[in-house]
């Protein structure tokens, strides 16, 4: 049966929300198995060393933009028209929230993606800051917060378009991105056999990557398959877990789409990889100085996504592998507001051997 004829029979809400438990499913169980966290590859590039986990983000982010890449060139998706690149976007916001989401990630000892793979192993503290990270999310999508967002995106913008696409403000053509993710690539797996670890780790990281790319194709294709307009959107945290947290507390709930299927979903892959590994166990907080610490970050994070357009992997990953200026910015911001907050609050493991 072709997607059109399943849409039809279907209807465009079902298919995109079983589309996004697929993929949900192998993200979660993915990230879950190679412990996938931008987190974790900061403090080792910010300490000078550099292990496993910086190559399975290297991984992911690399086999994220190959796969994507591969599949723009090859015809096959059309990016041109998401949120990401022709809408107008905030330089501001990706700076400003990328430096507030990379210190909140360094607090919850986790990004969003990260909160959630760890809640479905049994981590208490991971489902209670990615509970605080939903509701601060939300209030900065269209509550208490979100006035402070707007003007602080307000400050600096970008037109949507090539002026957004990191590609075309370099001067390059689309064929460089894939250049530039196989040369990432390559280093990537060089470091894997090189290290000779669990093979999990580097195949996990290659199934997250290839996940997110999978996010776009799919969405993609239903949108070209349907009479419906449908948004060509990637795998992303922020705004998904402030949908499902309304979708709890207040009706009418919002629409059935991608969204609803993947979040559920990647608990679930989690939770599978969890059992496969012998993983799952419960675990709390030690004390009332970790609890303030995460959920302090769980805020700075819940706003720094909604200012920086994406999570970790909304905006850092996906927003990556398509090229989007505001993305990139964001992403590099993540990077240094996680490693200057690890050096400030974290010295001892500066310190360390």
């Amino acid at each position: 049966m072709d997607l059109a004829t399943l849409l039809e029979r279907l209807g465009e809400p079902v298919v995109l929300a079983g589309g996004g438990a697929a993929v949900g499913l192998l993200f979660g169980f993915f990230a879950q198995r190679s412990a996938f966290c931008l987190r974790a590859a900061v403090i080792e590039f910010a300490r000078g060393t550099p292990g496993e986990r910086l190559a399975v983000w290297l991984l992911a982010f690399s086999a994220a933009v190959v796969t994507l890449q591969a599949l723009v060139l090859g015809g096959w998706v059309d990016v041109s028209g998401t949120r990401q690149l022709a809408a107008r976007g905030s330089l501001s916001g990706a700076i400003v929230g990328g430096l507030l989401f990379g210190a909140g990630m360094i607090m919850t000892r986790g990004c969003a993606s990260r909160l959630l793979v760890l809640s479905a192993t049994g981590n208490l503290r991971a489902l209670l800051s990615g509970l605080i990270f939903a509701v601060t999310a939300q209030a900065a999508l269209g509550g208490a917060l979100a006035p402070a967002r707007e003007a602080v995106s307000a400050w600096w913008t970008v037109d949507g378009g090539s002026a957004r696409d990191l590609l075309a403000v370099v001067h390059v053509q689309r064929w460089a991105g894939l250049a530039f993710g196989l040369l990432w690539l390559v280093a990537a797996l060089w470091y894997a056999w090189r290290s000779r670890r669990d093979a999990w780790k580097w195949l996990g990281g290659l199934g997250a990557g290839i996940a997110v790319a999978l996010a776009w194709a799919f969405t993609a294709r239903v949108a070209a398959a349907s009479f419906q307009v449908v948004p060509v959107q990637g795998l992303t945290f922020s705004g998904p877990s402030a949908e499902w947290l309304m979708r709890v507390l207040a009706q009418p709930a919002a629409p059935m789409g991608f969204d609803f299927g993947m979040l559920p979903s990647v608990f679930a892959g989690s939770f599978l990889g969890a059992l496969a590994g012998g993983q799952w166990r419960l675990e709390g907080f030690k004390d009332g100085y970790g609890m303030r610490r995460y959920i302090a970050g769980a805020v700075a994070m819940g706003f720094g996504a909604m200012l920086a357009g994406g999570c970790a992997v909304g905006a850092g990953v996906s927003g990556g592998a398509i090229f989007s200026l505001t993305a990139w910015t964001a992403l590099v911001a993540m990077w240094a507001g996680a490693a200057l907050t690890d050096r400030l609050l974290d010295r001892e493991g500066h310190r360390a051997p």
